[in-house]
């Protein structure tokens, strides 16, 4: 008989690992507490117009690339369109006013870049160097099934300090961070090898997803059912159902029970730890994980333009006025936003206007102390003017690097991080979960297996954040179930 997987939470980590597995005989059900599957992949649509929630582009999905082999070992590369973005400028970094494109591939990301800052050409070249290195060290990217390990040195030290070590002048180093709401990175503290993963990812291609990142998650549960699995939304887990030595199933909150032979939580490991009253999970541990340190959050702005009025931008926009792009989310409530990331979504094929667009800015969660008990929808009138106020202050920030964009917009929509808390499950509506830190060491880090032996964990709180550190946190859990040998042979048959 097939064995039995429940997993919780259908984001991107619980549909994948679902996926897989169902793909390996298992029989699969996930479990969703909201009334859409997705995670951050989910899409919501006002007045006709679609905005994604949380994922709204991807790297490295040209074909052959390490993304585009990860779909296709899902089997679902060809049920997803995606649009490029400029490869002359997939990033654009705007820096009190002066603006810097980052071009695909390293040599042309050195030519532009040194057309800026000639003097650092050779520097450059040594940083990308070192970048590629890092990147290197990741076995999915040459699919050999030789472990995660990424050299140690670049797991110890801090992105500020290997920048600084290679770049002199200080705007570059800026420059070259300029995409940091991409990871929340902190000074001191982020690694490395967060940065050269996401550099790379992202300077090999970019692209984004035609028609929403919903598409993703709809595709996944498509294959899903297809292996005889099931996506049940509305079916908010309540208990993880234990006995002396293992996990039993997985309780709902209507009272279903659904036996498993083995449960996969995708949830923020502190939901999970609630979820458990085994004695098999030490009081050490669940102190270690509620005391581990979560990534910033975010307020979002929905833009709605007018019909043919915004001409589509092919690339994503950050902005930082009077700051450098560190610190930015620890800002005075007088100072907000400090800095913004702007993108359009690509709702058709080649568009040749915008239909919508999202604004992102860091915001504290402090700023919303008098709302933390309260749920969706019942927050009050004080809420709402708050948020209005915020969107008014966002929008000036937006206008002042293109003017005349407020003109053109028909309806804005907002969240702030307590509706991402409440979507999500993350603690304090976090963007990316928790955060990795060199100066937190193991205790930092949340592991894959826990103590309780069928159940294991994954999603982005596990390896990293992202749809390819999501994916490869998916491989590393199912790895213990399938092993890593039969997944990498998968793989690789697969991309042929």
């Amino acid at each position: 008989m097939a064995r039995r997987c429940v997993v919780i939470g259908s984001g991107l980590g619980g549909l994948s690992c679902a996926l897989v597995l169902a793909m390996n005989g298992y029989k699969v059900t996930v479990l969703e507490q909201g009334n859409q599957a997705g995670g951050c992949l989910q899409c919501f649509t006002r007045k006709g117009v679609k905005f994604e929630t949380g994922m709204h582009f991807v790297g490295s999905a040209a074909e052959g690339e390490v993304l585009y082999k990860l779909l296709k070992y899902l089997g679902i590369e060809s049920d997803i369109e995606l649009q490029r973005l400029d490869p002359d400028g997939y990033e654009i970094i705007s820096i009190n006013g002066d603006r810097f494109p980052y071009a695909s591939g390293v040599g042309p990301f050195i030519e532009r870049m040194s057309s800026y800052f000639p003097s650092e050409k050779d520097n450059l070249a040594n940083y990308w160097q070192c970048v590629k290195k890092v990147s290197k060290a990741s076995s999915l990217n040459s699919f050999v099934s030789s472990g995660y390990a990424v050299d140690t040195e670049y797991q110890t030290r801090s992105i500020d300090e290997v920048i600084s070590s290679i770049i002199k002048d200080p705007l570059l180093r800026d420059v070259l961070v300029g995409s940091l709401p991409l990871y929340t990175a902190e000074r001191g503290r982020t690694p490395f090898s967060r940065h050269a993963f996401i550099m790379d990812f992202y300077n090999r291609s970019a692209f984004r997803i035609v028609g929403g990142s919903d598409c993703i998650a709809n595709a996944i549960i498509r294959r899903i059912d297809s292996f005889g699995g099931e996506v049940l939304t509305k079916k908010r887990a309540v208990k993880i159902v234990c006995d002396s030595a293992k996990a039993t199933g997985v309780l709902a909150e209507d009272g279903s029970l659904y036996e498993a032979d083995v449960v996969i939580s995708a949830i923020h490991p502190v939901r999970t730890l609630e979820l458990v009253e085994s004695k098999l999970i030490r009081p050490a541990f669940r102190e270690r994980i509620s005391n581990i340190r979560n990534t910033p959050a975010v307020f979002s702005l929905y833009l709605h333009f007018k019909k043919g009025r915004i001409p589509y931008m092919n690339h994503n926009f950050y902005s930082y006025k009077n700051c450098s792009p560190w610190d930015c989310h620890k800002y005075q409530p007088g100072e907000w936003p400090a800095s913004y990331l702007y993108m359009h979504s690509c709702h058709t094929a080649d568009p040749k206007f915008a239909e919508c667009g999202t604004v992102l800015a860091f915001m504290s969660i402090e700023e919303l102390a008098r709302w933390s008990d309260t749920t969706i929808g019942r927050r009050g009138d004080e809420y709402m003017e708050f948020k209005a106020q915020k969107a008014t202050a966002l929008l000036h920030a937006l206008e002042s690097d293109f003017p005349g964009i407020t003109s053109c917009i028909e309806n804005y929509y907002t969240s702030t991080p307590l509706t991402y808390r409440d979507y999500t499950g993350t603690v304090d509506g976090s963007i990316y979960g928790v955060v990795q830190d060199i100066t937190a060491g193991p205790a930092g880090r949340v592991p894959h297996k826990t103590k309780i032996p069928n159940l294991l964990l994954s999603g982005q709180n596990i390896n990293s954040h992202g749809i390819m550190g999501v994916l490869v946190g998916t491989i590393v859990t199912c790895s213990e179930l399938l092993s890593p040998e039969k997944i990498y042979k998968q793989m690789e048959e697969a991309s042929r």
